[in-house]
């Protein structure tokens, strides 16, 4: 398999003057993911928890709805220049026959429609539609979820080079941790790892990730039945309406004991003097 990090030389120049060496890099590779044989799509990725990264990517798009509809799923055709497997091609054989051909997916598909289609495209395709009620979280627990995010991260430590996403239970226990060069890639592989573990419709779980929350991460998240979504930056004005839409709670700017939260502040229990901060 694949290493996550590779040395490269470069080149440092600061006021006291400059110097060669070998610096610690995040990989980036390609995956290809096939069904059947048949090409599906192909991902930027940083090698690691591949399987789970594909049944994350499978069910976000609905082409699965359970690991059960996954019969197997291995490595196949890819080689270096030197005859080695690169580990970049993976064969998914599904239960039941999916035409690749006709495949469109969710999210690039969203690139080219306008906000009230991507919005009506999720609701209509997803399985897990949040409930309404949903589970309670208190914000000192959220707030303290980031960091326990950022501790596990051990590639980002030694590169600054990757995002993070992670599962937490309500009460703050980290479940699953992964990183990856994309947000996406990140968020399917927490995604997958909770497929494997029959923890989807993950009703019960929060989502939390590193960077912004895009339309995409938003659409990963009610896809899994994920109630609520933590980023540490931004929401993205269609993530916050694919949020309102589907009951999923948005909270950005989460850091140190402060937040914004965007999307169904019910889900979240305060101190009785910061109740009006959810107001």
């Amino acid at each position: 398999m694949s290493r996550v990090t590779a040395r490269r030389r470069m080149r440092r120049i600061s006021p006291s003057g400059q110097i060669q060496r070998p610096d610690t890099l995040a990989v980036e590779e390609p995956l290809e993911i096939r069904i059947d044989g048949q090409s599906l799509t192909v991902t930027m990725r940083t090698p690691g928890s591949d399987i789970d990264l594909v049944h994350g990517f499978l069910l976000s798009e609905d082409v699965i709805g359970s690991a059960e509809d996954i019969v197997a799923a291995r490595y196949c055709a890819g080689t270096d220049d030197q005859g080695r497997n690169t580990y970049n091609v993976l064969d998914v054989t599904l239960r039941t026959p999916v035409p690749v051909s006709t495949r469109s997916f969710l999210t690039t598909g969203a690139c080219g429609l306008c906000g009230k289609t991507a919005l009506d495209e999720v609701r209509k395709r997803t399985r897990f539609p949040l409930s309404a009620a949903g589970p309670v979280v208190d914000t000192r627990v959220l707030a303290a979820m980031p960091g326990m995010l950022r501790d596990r991260q051990s590639v980002f430590e030694a590169t600054g080079g990757l995002h993070a996403a992670g599962l937490f239970t309500t009460d703050g226990q980290a479940l699953a941790v992964r990183e990856d060069i994309g947000r996406h890639n990140a968020v399917d592989k927490v995604i997958g790892w909770a497929l494997r573990e029959s923890r989807v419709p993950a009703h019960d779980l929060v989502l939390i990730v590193s960077g912004r929350a895009s339309f995409e991460l938003v659409q990963k998240a009610v896809m899994a039945g994920i109630p609520m979504l933590g980023a540490v930056s931004a929401p993205s004005s269609l993530a916050v309406d694919l949020a309102a839409d589907a009951g999923l709670s948005l909270i950005g700017f989460l850091r140190g004991d402060t937040m914004n939260v965007y999307t169904v502040p019910e889900r979240l229990r305060t101190d009785p003097g910061a109740d009006s901060l959810l107001a």
